[in-house]
């Protein structure tokens, strides 16, 4: 069974979920609607992967991967293990529980989308994170470190270093992260590391039970 993977940001600008008509398996980035994914009431095809969670998809064949590997450990008796860390870095509410993030509603949709702090990550889901293993794909919305987000390897360093410490805890066989919206492959923690463009521009289709990467533009081109 063809599955998808996205790494965040697929509400539409008003915060609603349009069904996709394939499982799609997300977590969510900064610019999500967050009292739909705490309720639940999202299209039956766009399963939530919590931060710090880690679900096992069984019969998974050829996903792709949209923001929307390795030889080495396979994934067993067809059951692809995936990980994710949804959200953003922000060290002011890095100490906070996740369930203590502030979401007060404010004016505008916009204001109100600001104010929701649930968009962060927390050190809690961080560590939760690090302890899981035998991860066959970790999704997270923020990048490693060293990243830099301008075409040619330029612009301040945009990596968070939590991001580092769960993966040379982890060691998945691949990650894969968003926000930056522009494609790029580097090895970080000894750990194949993909970032993902919009999927308007081109997208991942990923080989099982390798783990092989075949990008194609958005023609479908090769």
């Amino acid at each position: 069974m063809p599955v998808w993977l996205c790494v965040g940001d697929i509400a539409s600008d008003t915060g609603a979920y349009e069904p996709l008509g394939a499982p799609v398996y997300w977590i969510h980035g900064n610019n999500d609607n967050f009292d739909a994914i705490a309720s639940g009431d999202l299209p039956a095809d766009l399963r939530h992967i919590g931060n710090g969670a880690l679900v096992e998809i069984a019969g998974a064949e050829a996903p792709a991967y949209e923001d929307a590997g390795d030889a080495g450990r396979s994934p067993s008796s067809g059951v692809l293990r995936v990980a994710g860390l949804g959200g953003t870095f922000a060290p002011t509410w890095y100490d906070t529980a996740a369930s203590d993030l502030p979401h007060p509603k404010k004016g505008t949709a916009k204001a109100t989308e600001l104010a929701d702090k649930r968009r962060h990550f927390v050190r809690e889901e961080v560590e939760r994170a690090a302890r899981l293993r035998d991860v066959d794909v970790f999704l997270t919305h923020e990048a490693a470190r060293p990243f830099r987000p301008f075409p040619g390897g330029k612009g301040p360093d945009a990596g968070k270093a939590q991001i580092n410490d769960i993966l040379r805890s982890m060691q998945p066989r691949l990650h894969l992260f968003g926000h930056h919206h522009r494609h790029s492959e580097q090895r970080v923690e000894g750990v194949r590391s993909i970032g993902l463009d919009l999927v308007s521009r081109s997208y991942l289709v990923v080989e099982l039970p390798s783990l092989t990467i075949h990008l194609h533009d958005s023609t479908g081109r090769w």
